[in-house]
């Protein structure tokens, strides 16, 4: 039971080692997928991307997916280059080439492109954005329920890094992920810059408190898509919840807390920072919201 777990393990799966990966409009051996070292991308994390989901034939909401990643790229004033249906085709294409049916994980992500010089500013990356889709066959299998540490990092406000962007780079949240590994966790808690709790340096959070569903203000934290369907369920079932400000002391108090994503929907957490939360298992409201959402990806 002490084994290192992770938000984003699944089953070993030999045909993962001949993918075909996506690769600026060619479709190519993932050994030659590769990228220049002066990708604004590899360079400075300059670059978007998102995480989609395949169950049964379709890309599990793939209109949210794809407005948040234009949002992003609006955002940052990159030029993808390309409209959404040429996204589409090009995941359809992906998936075709590695005949995935069901149980895939695509990683989309575009960057600023190669730079003329190693530098930062974005007028050197002038061969337009490098447009990446990694498709891995992929069955979550998460052998226990996920132990969580708080860390010193924390969510910041968006006038830094709007923590909303679904950016390359990641590395605030990678530091939290190794503070909490030191800690003899498996992810990072994180705090707002009010030290309300947020998130985790993975996913999205929430507490079940009395049959009472809560989560942050979503003030700090990447509005998840995940996060936002399951608040979507327990409004359209009757079930309390709440966006809110919360602390540790209601965290430590809570009957459940599971976290949201789209690799593993529901994910079930047993500690945080050594307290177990409820009976330490997968509680009802959790698996109540898992039947919920398997429902609503099965009705697309």
């Amino acid at each position: 039971m002490n084994e290192h777990v992770t938000t984003h393990q699944a089953e070993e799966d030999a045909r993962n080692e001949a993918l075909l990966i996506y690769l600026n409009d060619r479709v190519v051996p993932k050994a030659e997928a590769v990228v220049s070292v002066y990708d604004s991308g590899f360079m400075l994390g300059d670059g978007v991307w998102e995480g989609l989901r395949l169950y049964n034939g379709v890309w599990a909401f793939l209109d949210e997916h794809l407005d948040r990643l234009f949002e992003a790229a609006k955002a940052i004033d990159l030029d993808i280059g390309k409209t959404r249906e040429e996204v589409r085709t090009a995941l359809e294409q992906t998936r075709i080439a590695n005949e995935m049916t069901t149980n895939a994980h695509a990683r989309l992500m575009v960057t600023r492109g190669p730079k003329t010089r190693p530098f930062q500013h974005p007028s050197l990356s002038q061969s337009g954005p490098t447009f990446v889709i990694i498709m891995e066959h992929s069955q979550p299998k998460i052998p226990r329920p996920i132990k969580l540490a708080t860390v010193p990092h924390l969510r910041g406000l968006p006038m830094t890094q709007d923590p909303k962007l679904n950016s390359h780079s990641k590395l605030n949240c990678i530091l939290a992920c190794i503070a909490a590994e030191k800690a003899g966790a498996d992810e990072g808690l994180m705090l707002d810059v009010n030290g309300f709790v947020n998130t985790t340096n993975a996913c999205n959070f929430f507490i079940v408190r009395k049959g009472a569903v809560w989560t942050s203000t979503g003030d700090y934290c990447m509005n998840g898509i995940t996060r936002q369907k399951v608040i979507d369920l327990c409004r359209a079932n009757e079930i309390p919840v709440f966006e809110r400000n919360y602390s540790l002391v209601d965290t430590y108090g809570a009957d459940e807390a599971f976290l949201t994503g789209t690799f593993g929907a529901q994910t079930p957490v047993s500690h945080i920072d050594g307290r177990r939360i409820g009976t330490g298992e997968m509680g009802p409201m959790t698996m109540r919201l898992r039947e919920l959402y398997k429902k609503l990806v099965d009705q697309q």
